[in-house]
């Protein structure tokens, strides 16, 4: 793959100085109807070696172009509080708004590479990652994403020589440590890991482009070029008209079971024995989020369910028994015009707590595969996709120390609209009663459809699916605590102390 960029292409400084300006130009006028058009975010991932421009190349963009609508972001070693959060956490921070763009100087793909070079992760942990990195990518492109990746390169003597000569000028001096003659000592291995890694991780949806970087205007127009018919390209397209899905249907189960009517939501308990169990449970609650080894996972609750199925008593009985630092309650209602304008996932991971801390949603991203579906606000080729998307998202989660809560609180048709006539008729609940409410009434077989689908998907051995049956408040919120405080008691018992 290097090989290309090896042969010593070289630019006179006379046709540098002819494109130059005709180049700035024309990516400005390209960026502006960018932002004019706010149709999509373009992502600009600068790699390579050591030496070979990047920092110069990414300066250089920011000249050329309106800085106040480029977001460049570098990645060093990550800080206490990304440390503290799974490691795409910071990069999806870093993810650029329709009608911007986004450099990111290093990024997703640094860490793999490092850690194979340096032998602590194997050939096995770097496919997995390599895997992961295309899931993800496939996920910005299907999102909308003009994703840009560049690769610059040097041979193992010119990387020597520009260390070389940085070193040489005390204006330059501070730009090479000794972490850079390190990697230049396993050069060798740096290659052949990297060439690799881009052969495996360069994909129709987002392909490397490998730049020579030993000749800096060569590197400068080449890159500026890149980019400016990639954006042309992509502007100067029409909308595509909605083509006729052709995802296979989502059909009934063959053996027609469905989970939610499999249901017994009637279960008895009374309110004294209520009143015993939500002491017991908020207590031994209490005291597992306050052990010393919670401070190494995080913990992630999502209660969906229909509407008047007791999703706010369930989440305030939980959040009773914590500490009000403790827990941020994340309330999911439709999307505001900056969440719009990122990828469906964004804006549940901005809210991913640190370690030590609780995150508890009322609605979550299952509302691409449930409401999004049902109401038809997305095609189907985006809800379809979101199963398997929700599924890297949870894993990534779990991988990274944070439980995973799903719970789904069932009541029956008859029950729901006693609690709606019920909210209509006492004043201080009228505000949990609106016009949609009674509107997705209409639409009951539609979401048990919906449900039944995503439970099927997306319960995974890793984060299940639990179903509440909340016909009786209080066994509902019961069953929530029991099952909350017991996960995060397993999680405790596997922290290593």
């Amino acid at each position: 793959m290097f090989e290309s960029a090896e042969i010593g292409h070289k630019l006179d400084k006379a046709t540098y100085r002819r494109e130059e300006p005709k180049l700035r130009e024309a990516l400005l006028d390209a960026q502006y109807d960018l932002a004019q058009s706010a149709r999509f975010p373009v992502l600009i991932v600068i790699g390579g070696v050591d030496g070979a421009g990047k920092g110069e190349t990414v300066n250089l963009l920011n000249e050329w172009m309106d800085p106040r609508h480029i977001r460049t972001h570098a990645f060093p070693e990550p800080s206490d509080e990304e440390r503290e959060r799974p490691r795409m956490w910071r990069y999806w921070r870093a993810l650029p708004p329709k009608g911007k763009i986004g450099i990111l100087f290093g990024a997703w793909h640094t860490d793999p590479i490092v850690e194979r070079v340096y032998g602590r992760i194997k050939r096995a942990g770097l496919d997995q990652a390599i895997d992961e990195i295309l899931r993800f990518e496939k996920m910005l492109a299907d999102e909308g994403v003009l994703l840009l990746k560049f690769w610059f390169h040097l041979s193992k003597r010119q990387q020597k020589k520009r260390l070389q000569s940085l070193e040489k000028n005390p204006e330059t001096r501070w730009r090479v440590t000794e972490a850079d003659w390190e990697r230049f000592r396993l050069y060798d291995r740096f290659r052949k890991v990297s060439e690799y890694f881009l052969r495996h991780t360069s994909s129709a949806e987002a392909p490397w482009i490998v730049v020579e970087g030993a000749d800096a205007e060569y590197r400068s127009l080449t890159v500026g070029k890149m980019l400016l018919a990639a954006l042309r390209e992509r502007l100067d397209q029409k909308p595509a008209r909605q083509l006729p899905d052709k995802t296979p249907p989502l059909l009934p189960a063959i053996d027609r079971r469905d989970v939610l009517k499999a249901l017994t939501l009637d279960q008895p308990m009374t309110r004294e024995r209520y009143r015993m169990e939500l002491e017991r449970w908020q207590g031994r609650l209490n005291l597992a989020s306050r052990h010393r080894r919670f401070r190494k996972i995080a913990a992630v609750m999502v209660f969906e369910g229909s509407d008047a199925a007791g999703k706010g008593g369930a989440i305030r009985r939980v959040t009773q028994a914590l500490d009000a630092r403790q827990y941020q309650g994340v309330s999911v209602a439709a999307p505001t015009e900056e969440e719009r304008a990122q990828p469906y996932l964004w804006r549940f991971w901005r809210h991913i707590p640190r370690r030590g801390c609780l995150a508890i949603f009322d609605r979550s991203w299952y509302g691409r595969v449930l409401v999004e579906r049902v109401e038809g606000f997305c095609p189907e080729a985006d809800w379809m996709r979101a199963y398997s998307e929700i599924n890297d998202f949870e894993q990534q989660l779990v991988e990274n120390g944070v439980v995973v809560l799903k719970f789904w609180l069932a009541i029956s048709k008859e029950e729901q609209l006693e609690r709606f006539r019920s909210r209509e008729k006492i004043a201080f609940k009228r505000f949990k009663i609106t016009p949609e409410d009674w509107r997705n009434r209409k639409q009951w077989e539609a979401y048990g459809r919906a449900v039944c689908d995503m439970v099927d998907r997306t319960s995974t051995a890793i984060a299940p699916w639990t179903l509440v049956e909340a016909n009786n408040k209080y066994h509902a919120r019961i069953k929530v605590l029991r099952t909350l405080t017991r996960a995060i008691e397993r999680a405790l018992k596997r922290v290593k102390k």
